[in-house]
């Protein structure tokens, strides 16, 4: 069975069709033709893109000259109202800042500190799909859950039970389903005192889920400076002076980091879960191989019990390809360069596609079929070392990528070593990019106890 993809738009439309499309998911709103290009030049009247799918050119843009290759500001532009001036979105001098903060708390042994947080809420999961054994259940709401659970507990030594946790975790799954990737000012070139257009209700969430982080930021500011904080990941941040300046993050600057941990590391954790567990239930004879493997858990893992479970995590990393959460990364130039022949202006727009290389026809064997054992061959193993990239790559890699790479794998063994689940007849679900890539309509399954 291959696994759902939109459907591409023709080669040729209208800017206002292009946009148009852009804003409802911006997956089908591009042609076939993207998954064999290397290159492809798209203008409009005020800027021109450029989606490069080639290796060596994406490697020059992230790894080996990521300075010369910025975020661009036009993502930014319909993220900003809840994300300020976080990490995701900044750039230069100011990211470099932000960056020396952040990384101390997830290196190291940090994730042997905070594993059994992540633990405790991948049992939590369970029981609660255990409880609905026999019913079918919308994965996505509870894959959500699951992954704002992981959220508060590593970072704020919370569960999701506790109601300022709901509270966030509501207005988020709010935000989520009412912001586009891009709003208009991503597309026409407006002054920065001209109002950015964003719907009444984005604003809205936004600053409610702000006020919402600010009382959590805010009390544990309190519970450092008393001494009693937690020793978690939002202490760790909290308390980390800049090496070159001293400097910790002010509440309002802690605030719009929490903002991108939670969006990436809530969003995208719950994305990739979801699309795992339906292709587990779409493909059994993976998932009673998965459930195989899982059964030599002790009660209570660890996390060096993670490199036993070498299928469990092929099995996520062929999600990752299959639907990385963050499906494109727009990059821009700020110089003229040449990419194949091609001068790019300065100001140029520069579109990296995961969603695009991870199921390009000319890198990888059967693209678009759902493959764990591709992992464990040479070329499985090429492609994943020169056109695989689910976290992006290079200085800007996500700071919490061996995080989310030991929930998925944890969550998929815990979950399938006691319940099964398989598929709703004549309900296949059809993916589209919302802020992550999501299913349109949710992710129905059957769940049984083992």
């Amino acid at each position: 069975m291959i696994p759902p993809k939109p459907k591409s738009r023709p080669d040729r439309v209208s800017l206002w069709r292009h946009l148009r499309l852009f804003r409802a998911d911006i997956l089908s709103a591009q042609p076939a033709r993207l998954y064999r290009a290397w290159m492809a030049e798209f203008r409009t009247p005020f800027f021109r893109s450029y989606l490069v799918n080639q290796p060596d050119l994406v490697r020059t843009v992230l790894k080996e000259r990521p300075l010369d290759f910025p975020k661009s500001e036009r993502v930014g532009e319909g993220l900003r109202p809840l994300l300020g001036d976080s990490v995701f979105l900044t750039n230069g001098a100011q990211w470099q800042r932000q960056r020396r903060i952040i990384d101390p708390a997830f290196e190291g042994g940090r994730l042997r500190e905070t594993f059994p947080a992540m633990r405790d809420a991948a049992r939590a999961a369970r029981a609660r799909l255990m409880a609905r054994a026999g019913e079918t259940v919308e994965i996505e709401e509870e894959t959500s859950h699951a992954a704002a659970d992981v959220i508060f507990r590593t970072l704020f030594s919370l569960p999701i039970e506790d109601a300022l946790a709901q509270e966030v975790f509501r207005e988020f799954r709010a935000y989520q389903r009412s912001q586009p990737i891009l709003n208009l000012a991503a597309f026409l070139p407006l002054p920065r005192w001209m109002p950015r257009l964003h719907r009444r209700e984005t604003r809205a969430t936004a600053r409610r889920i702000r006020a919402l982080i600010t009382r959590l930021t805010e009390a544990r500011m309190a519970e450092i400076a008393a001494g009693t904080a937690p020793d978690d990941l939002a202490t760790k941040i909290m308390t980390t002076r800049d090496p070159q300046t001293g400097e910790t993050f002010t509440t309002s600057e802690m605030v719009d980091q929490v903002a991108i941990f939670f969006l990436a590391g809530h969003e995208t954790s719950a994305s990739a879960l979801a699309w795992a567990l339906w292709l587990l239930a779409a493909h059994p004879e993976w998932q009673e191989r998965l459930a195989r493997e899982a059964q030599d858990l002790g009660p209570a893992p660890d996390v060096s019990d993670l490199s036993t479970l070498k299928l469990t995590r092929d099995v996520f990393r062929e999600t990752l390809r299959l639907y990385p959460p963050v499906p494109m990364m727009v990059r821009e130039t700020t110089r003229p360069e040449r990419f194949r022949d091609r001068v790019l202006r300065r100001g140029s727009q520069v579109v990296l596609s995961p969603w695009h290389q991870h199921r390009h026809e000319r890198l990888w064997e059967n693209p678009d079929a759902f493959d764990p054992a591709r992992w464990q061959t040479e070329a499985g193993r090429r492609c994943g070392r020169e056109a695989y990239m689910p976290f992006s790559a290079g200085p800007r890699v996500c700071t919490g990528a061996s995080f989310a790479m030991a929930e998925g794998v944890l969550m998929l063994a815990l979950i399938l070593r006691d319940l099964r689940l398989s598929t709703v007849s004549g309900d296949t679900p059809e993916p589209v990019a919302f802020l992550t890539v999501r299913a349109r309509d949710g992710i129905r399954l059957r769940v049984e106890r083992r």
